[in-house]
């Protein structure tokens, strides 16, 4: 893409004392008349660029307008190119890793170090999802719907949106757009999209409200108060934090938190088995004791 190309070209001209049209040409694998243009065009957004000919020529930003390179540290190259990695760990495509290489191209002198930070975003469905993401990046860029079977707890539906934005949050991907089956924005989980297809064009709205991205909003809350035993002090504090609990004098551990809605919480509960006991509240002890009485069924005749 020519944005990419003329970041690509700007970033080089910063780095560098001066660079010819065919160097650049090589680099990014087009014609020199095609750098030629792009020099224009940066002329034109207000870059001070000067080009010389003959020996020892080449183009150049102007002496007294260069970009002190103590606006980007090594260290804030290192964070972009952190980014750029984490996007890279999920696309489908090679776009972020050229990326990368055009930055490094015109940085090399400027990094320095071995990376500290890496970011893996991809999840355990890695080859669908980043399909996917790449499908809605796609849609979000040339204004096209998208139409998806949508799963949830209260059952699936066919969807149509408008999408206006990737977004992602507690370790999960959504795409928020405009539902046509609703009338209004929404959040919908990736993951629990399918058969996603590119449906029709449509005029991006002009005024687009921003997501509700709280933990209130995403995951409803309610109150929680149970005792656990003491083997499960470490979930508690990956899944909550230390101020979570209490210690009781027997070693087990007091759990007075904020939860997410019943579903959620009944899930998280029976996954804990019998190192938990509910104190509070009483619907969610008579729901676990309904649960427990039905797998009891089930299973009631293969024990005896």
């Amino acid at each position: 893409m020519k944005i990419d190309r003329l970041i690509g070209i700007l970033s080089i001209l910063l780095q560098e004392d001066r660079v010819t049209a065919p160097e650049l040409a090589e680099r990014f694998e087009v014609s020199r008349r095609t750098i030629n243009r792009d020099i224009e065009d940066l002329c034109m957004a207000g870059i001070p660029i000067e080009t010389m000919q003959g020996s020892g020529g080449g183009i150049r930003i102007m002496d007294g307008y260069r970009m002190d390179r103590t606006v980007l540290s090594s260290k804030d190259m290192q964070m972009i190119l952190a980014g750029l990695r984490s996007l890279d760990s999920v696309s489908g495509s090679q776009y972020y890793g050229q990326l990368m290489e055009k930055i490094k191209a015109g940085s090399s002198e400027f990094l320095s170090g071995s990376q500290s930070i890496l970011i893996d975003l991809s999840s355990w469905h890695k080859d669908t999802l980043s399909e996917r993401i790449e499908l809605i990046q796609d849609a979000i860029e040339l204004g096209k719907t998208i139409s998806f079977e949508y799963f949830s707890p209260k059952g699936n539906s066919q969807r149509e949106i408008e999408p206006y934005f990737l977004i992602f949050k507690w370790s999960s991907w959504y795409v928020y757009g405009y539902c046509s089956l609703k009338g209004d924005f929404r959040l919908f989980k990736l993951s629990r999209m399918v058969d996603l297809v590119h449906a029709g064009d449509f005029e991006k709205r002009k005024e687009i409200p921003m997501p509700n991205l709280s933990r209130e909003k995403i995951y409803p809350r309610g109150h929680l108060k149970a005792v656990f035993d003491a083997s499960m002090k470490w979930h508690l504090i990956e899944e909550f934090g230390m101020d979570s609990f209490s210690e009781l004098p027997d070693g087990k551990l007091l759990f007075d938190y904020d939860c997410a809605d019943d579903d959620g919480l009944l899930a998280w509960l029976l996954s804990m088995r019998d190192k938990v006991t509910v104190l509070e509240p009483e619907s969610i002890r008579k729901k676990l004791f309904s649960i427990a009485k039905d797998i009891s069924g089930r299973y009631k005749e293969s024990v005896d």
